[in-house]
């Protein structure tokens, strides 16, 4: 049996037929499927070892507890940290970017201070940074890019100067499927004394992140985007930036100690992890990186760039079909428009044959004012999908083309 062959049985759901149609799932920017040894690691957690972790000196907390900072040390390897106490657990992207946004920036900003962000963003890194500036009075500017879907470095540099106070940037565009050079800007954002976030939601599942490497100040991703669980995430932070921040949210593990008069906040990475956290999420997403580093990232690497490569041919040999985003590196998204029908509709009738693709503006809605319309159909792939999918794709869409013609 190939890998391939091997990942697919290791997804239940694609087992199922839809409308009478073997499924084929195109909607992973959206979010992954999850392998049964994710499933069942969670499950396992909830049905023989739920419990509370950190204060307990039971078995069952001593054991959750474990499981809980395991996953933080696997985290800690996976995007190679220096600490685990650089891991902070999340909700998911959006509460690690709001995480940043008001613990870091709202007592260091202040009127004038200019925020970057790009014309790519995802809304969860664009509308904490507009919060922001609403209440200290900070600029936010954003960085263009072409008909490509590339951001414009030169313009970029042209943005950067004494004024700007920090840098938000996207790695891989959930719409676009665009990749960033993020550690060229990460460096020349240094040079001007400027901390970054990297918005690695859309990376995770596509390629190795070394955070060290990248020298990114922050970074944030989440586990349902990487075949784990919905509802947890991470932010990672460097250790000293981390320390000044502020805690967003208050109790539970992210205190010291107590009284009317005074709290006294507790050590990373608790002190920004406020109340019971999602562990049985955590511990699935542990689950997920084991899964990620089984299948290995050479593997990952060459078959997503053969399915980029095969499915942008097949799509571009529609008639009518424009790709949107046609960056020279990509990774994972292939969106479009095609010329009398609307993408609601395309994917309306695509789900009749089986295919779960995305339609709309992708929460990006500045990426489709700058193309002038008002969505895309989105077809994303991940490491269970193969040319064949992409060829009941594109005879769906010849269906669909005929039907509206």
């Amino acid at each position: 049996m190939d890998l391939q062959a091997k990942v697919i049985e290791d997804f239940p759901i694609l087992s199922r037929e839809i409308h009478g149609k073997k499924l084929v799932y195109l909607d992973n920017a959206a979010t992954t499927l999850k392998p049964k040894v994710v499933a069942d690691r969670v499950a396992q957690h909830y049905a023989y070892e739920a419990s509370n972790i950190h204060r307990g000196v039971h078995y069952l907390s001593e054991m959750a507890t474990k499981d809980y900072e395991g996953a933080r040390e696997k985290v800690c390897q996976f995007i190679k940290a220096g600490s685990t106490q650089e891991v902070i657990f999340t909700s998911g992207t959006t509460d690690s970017i709001n995480l940043v946004s008001q613990g870091y920036g709202r007592e260091r900003f202040k009127e004038g201070d200019e925020i970057l962000i790009s014309e790519m963003e995802h809304h969860s890194n664009i509308v904490p940074w507009q919060m922001l500036c609403q209440q200290t009075g900070a600029v936010l500017k954003v960085i263009p890019m072409n008909d490509r879907g590339e951001l414009i470095y030169e313009e970029f540099e042209k943005l950067l100067t004494e004024k700007t106070k920090f840098l938000s940037i996207v790695y891989i565009s959930n719409a676009l499927g665009t990749i960033n050079p993020v550690k060229r800007m990460i460096a020349a954002a240094h040079g001007f004394g400027v901390p970054v976030l990297v918005d690695a939601a859309q990376t995770v599942a596509h390629c190795p992140i070394d955070v060290q490497d990248l020298d990114c100040d922050f970074l944030a991703f989440s586990g349902h985007k990487m075949f784990g669980p919905t509802g947890v995430g991470v932010l990672y932070g460097k250790k000293d930036l981390l320390e000044k921040m502020t805690p967003w949210k208050g109790g539970g593990d992210m205190i010291l100690s107590v009284t009317f008069e005074k709290t006294i906040y507790n050590k990373l990475p608790a002190r920004l992890e406020a109340g019971t956290p999602n562990i049985g999420g955590v511990i699935g997403l542990g689950a997920a990186i084991d899964y990620i580093n089984d299948i290995g990232w050479d593997a990952i690497i060459k078959l997503e760039n053969e399915l980029l490569k095969y499915g942008t041919e097949k799509l571009s040999s529609v008639e009518g079909l424009k790709i949107i985003g046609t960056a020279g590196q990509k990774a994972g998204v292939i969106s479009f428009w095609m010329d009398d029908v609307h993408p609601h509709d395309i994917g309306t009738l695509l789900d009749q044959e089986g295919l779960a693709i995305r339609t709309g503006h992708h929460c990006a809605q500045p990426v489709m004012k700058h193309f002038g319309i008002p969505a895309t159909a989105r077809a994303s792939f991940s490491i269970y999908n193969n040319e064949e999918e992409f060829d009941r794709l594109v005879a769906a869409l010849l269906k669909i083309k005929e039907m509206f013609s």
